[in-house]
């Protein structure tokens, strides 16, 4: 027979060896799910973009197709658009370049269903913003999958991006400090100082 303190030193031990397994399929769940990636823009740390070349970033200022040519790019113009909520534009269109590359049937229908699960689906976390019809058309779309399923909505966010986001960029203090260049100068009104005349005898006059 266990003493009193045997029997109480096993249940502790059992408990101790419990709570460490669960930790541990936890972690693994979490590694599987990639739920410790999901965290909000603010919380990300910001990307590293000392390597670029001043010379490099510039060339980005040719065209929007210069900068996503060059993976430095994409990596500076993500942190961007992660600064104007808005990364799931080039998110989406990565998923879909790398989707076109796709070469089984079996690998298309998956990755077709996350792309959809992630990007579109009305309850997507990162929902990207295309017209009702695009939607539809993918939803059909992606019953049997083509390498050019999320073409029409790919080609949507490109033009959003290239219309809208590229030119902001362009002056934004994170390109700005790679092309080591100043952004534009703030005009500043200067209070202009007047005077005025009052009915005063001739010759005199009233400054205020």
């Amino acid at each position: 027979m266990l003493s009193e303190d045997e029997l109480l030193a096993c249940r502790m031990k059992e408990t101790h060896l419990r709570n460490k397994d669960k930790k541990g399929r936890l972690s693994l769940l979490l590694a599987k799910s990639g739920s410790h990636e999901n965290v909000s823009p603010e919380k990300k740390p910001p990307a590293k973009t000392n390597h670029i070349a001043p010379d490099v970033a510039l060339r980005w200022g040719d065209s929007f197709e210069e900068l996503l040519s060059h993976s430095g790019g994409v990596e500076v113009f993500t942190q961007f658009l992660r600064t104007q909520f808005s990364e799931e534009n080039i998110e989406f269109w990565l998923a879909c370049e790398d989707f076109k590359t796709t070469e089984t049937s079996t690998k298309l229908q998956s990755k077709a269903k996350q792309i959809h699960a992630i990007f579109i689906d009305k309850e997507a976390p990162k929902e990207i913003n295309i017209d009702y019809s695009t939607k539809a058309t993918i939803e059909k779309n992606i019953l049997k999958p083509t390498r050019s399923c999320f073409d029409a909505a790919q080609n949507k966010i490109y033009s959003l991006m290239k219309r809208d986001c590229y030119p902001r960029f362009l002056t934004s203090d994170i390109y700005l400090a790679l092309t080591k260049r100043a952004g534009p100068p703030t005009m500043t009104r200067r209070r202009s100082r007047s005077f005025v005349f009052n009915e005063r005898p001739e010759g005199t006059a009233a400054w205020l």
